[in-house]
């Protein structure tokens, strides 16, 4: 049974304490929180200080992936701010280990996002020191976009490293995850669901985020 993340990317912000009682009452396991700088891409997200309301209205894990770049600026203030995992982008940091060190040492879940360019191979120095990899299943920077065809291949090479070598390590798909695709993504080997307009633009959302839960 996977976990599902609803993209608060998604939500409605102009509401944002009725979508986190929405979650917090439905099957959803993490609460997926994007962060974007304008810079690592093309868009402006929202920050520290909206992560620190939505940590005071929930429980759930807080799941938060930075599209950013000098990662290591933030990561203290994250860590303060409530987050339970922290993913840094691979293209991102020219010093990836020292990246999740300092991510470990702040007493948070270490992960690593993939942009749908760079090869999961990439990850294979690093697999054993990280928790989390969150394959972008689209070009990151903007929601509601088509889930990349060719990730299936990615998801199946990446549960191949992790069994081969015996790790403890999550994959999580992000970007363009829908009902009618997310059994092939999980047979494939992924273990995490980042849903965004699936969900928030759902007529039912709860319902929604349970038909993905159940998804077998």
């Amino acid at each position: 049974m996977p976990l599902i993340a609803p993209s608060f990317l998604s939500a409605n912000f102009l509401n944002l304490e009725a979508d986190c009682r929405m979650l917090n009452e439905s099957a959803a396991d993490w609460f997926h929180l994007d962060v974007m700088d304008g810079r690592f891409v093309p868009n402006i997200s929202f920050g520290i200080p909206v992560i620190e309301h939505i940590r005071k209205a929930t429980t759930k894990v807080c799941d938060v992936h930075l599209m950013i770049l000098e990662p290591e600026r933030y990561a203290e203030a994250f860590a303060k701010a409530g987050a339970d995992i922290l993913s840094v982008h691979i293209e991102a940091c020219t010093h990836l280990h020292r990246n999740i060190q300092q991510i470990k040492s702040l007493g948070m879940k270490a992960g690593v996002a993939v942009n749908p360019h760079t090869p999961v191979a990439a990850l294979y120095d690093i697999l054993g020191d990280i928790d989390l990899v969150c394959l972008m299943s689209v070009n990151p920077g903007f929601g509601g976009q088509t889930f990349i065809p060719r990730t299936l291949d990615k998801i199946r090479e990446l549960r191949r490293m992790i069994d081969d070598n015996k790790l403890n390590v999550q994959i999580e798909i992000d970007g363009g995850v829908t009902l009618q695709n997310a059994k092939s993504i999980i047979d494939a080997g992924a273990d995490v669901l980042v849903a965004g307009n699936t969900v928030f633009r759902s007529a039912d959302p709860v319902a929604t985020i349970a038909a993905l839960k159940n998804i077998a």
